[in-house]
C-alpha cells in the first residue's frame, strides 16, 4: 500500500498550531472534514475514537513521530493525513521525545487489512532518516506531498 492510497493529499497540514495532544487531533480531523472527506457531523465521533484509543497507550512511536488512528463506522474506506509540527509537541510518545510528524489514520472496521498494510508502510519509511528529516523540514503541504510521492516511488527505503 502506498501514501498516494489514503493519504488525502488536500488535508496535509505542513504548520500545525496544537500544542498539545488532544488540539492536534482536533487540527487533523478538521482538515479532514474541511476537505470533505469526512462528514462533519462525525467530526466530535471521530476525535473521541482516537482518544480513546490513545489512552490504551500512546501511539507516539518515537523519532518524532505518531500515528494517532482508530476504527470507525462513518468512513467506508481507509482515509489518512499527515501534518508537521515545527516546534514539536508533548504526545507521551515511547521515548519521551516531542513529536513532529504526525500519520492519522482512520479505517472502516470491517477493512482490518488496509488499516495494518497502510500502518506497515509507514513504519517501514519511517525506518528511513532522510524520508523523516524531510517531512520534518518541510514547509508547506507540496512539500510533504513530494516527499510521500518520492517514498511511493521507492526513493528512500
Amino acid at each position: 500500500m502506498k501514501f498516494n492510497d489514503f493519504v488525502k493529499m488536500d488535508s496535509i497540514k505542513a504548520g500545525l498550531e496544537s500544542n498539545d495532544k488532544p488540539a492536534v487531533i482536533r487540527e487533523l480531523v478538521a482538515g479532514l472534514v474541511e476537505n470533505n472527506q469526512l462528514n462533519p457531523d462525525e467530526q466530535e465521533s471521530i476525535v473521541q475514537a482516537i482518544l480513546k484509543r490513545e489512552e490504551l497507550g500512546s501511539t507516539g512511536i518515537g523519532r518524532g513521530v505518531a500515528v494517532p488512528h482508530t476504527k470507525h463506522p462513518s468512513v467506508d474506506q481507509l482515509i489518512g493525513t499527515v501534518g508537521v509540527s515545527h516546534d514539536g509537541l508533548d504526545f507521551q510518545s515511547l521515548d519521551g521525545e516531542n513529536v513532529q510528524i504526525f500519520f492519522l489514520l482512520i479505517s472502516p472496521p470491517d477493512r482490518p487489512g488496509d488499516h495494518l498494510r497502510a500502518l506497515e508502510n509507514i513504519s517501514r519509511q519511517l525506518q528511513d532518516e532522510t524520508f523523516c528529516r524531510f517531512l520534518k523540514q518541510a514547509k508547506s503541504a507540496a512539500d510533504i506531498q513530494q516527499v510521500l510521492e518520492e517514498a511511493d516511488n521507492n526513493q528512500f527505503v
